[in-house]
């Protein structure tokens, strides 16, 4: 089996990479050092394309999950499911209870307020941790997703107190 590989601290090493041959100031090797980038994700977009077209659909189904082969289906537009499944996905993923208030298609932004809590003090007790792995785990499942805002948490609501009359009792006599 390979050793695990992360999706985005690949994609930072690529960066970083390419950044170090840009401060070089060498912009020959530069544009070369981007061809070979493209080429690469050319290729390999290519031959999972023709996996995934002599496969079918079914059997990826149970690869969905994994977070390594959703980002590289979703990054070559393979993913057989649409944003909204996947968003779903990536918000079980991270664990965080959250609500997706909306998602705009066309700015990619993402809507959420966080659920309040079996206490019902409405906090979001998981800080800056978990809006992190909210937005690693989107940005495997759903990189159609460019920013995040986040509502404040819905105030809880009181419980209903009914009141009614008592029912009607006949006096007692003494």
């Amino acid at each position: 089996m390979s050793p695990a590989v992360d999706a985005r601290q690949t994609g930072r090493r690529v960066e970083e990479v390419l950044d170090r041959l840009a401060a070089t100031g060498d912009r020959e090797a530069c544009a070369a050092a981007e061809e070979l980038v493209r080429v690469l994700m050319d290729f390999y977009g290519a031959g999972l394309a023709r996996i995934v077209g002599r496969l079918g659909e079914a059997p990826l189904r149970p690869l969905l999950d994994d977070e390594l082969v959703a980002s590289l289906l979703a990054l070559h537009d393979l993913n057989p499911e649409d944003v909204h499944t996947r968003i779903a996905r990536a918000l079980d993923a991270a664990g965080d209870p959250v609500e997706v208030i909306g998602f705009d298609e066309t700015t990619g932004v993402l809507r959420l307020r966080p659920e309040a809590a079996g206490s019902g003090c409405g906090c979001h007790a998981g800080g800056e941790s978990a809006g992190q792995a909210v937005e690693d785990a989107l940005a495997a499942f759903a990189p159609e997703v460019t920013r995040v805002d986040s509502e404040p948490a819905a105030a809880p609501q009181p419980a209903l107190l009914q009141i009614s009359t008592r029912p009607h009792t006949p006096a007692q006599v003494p």
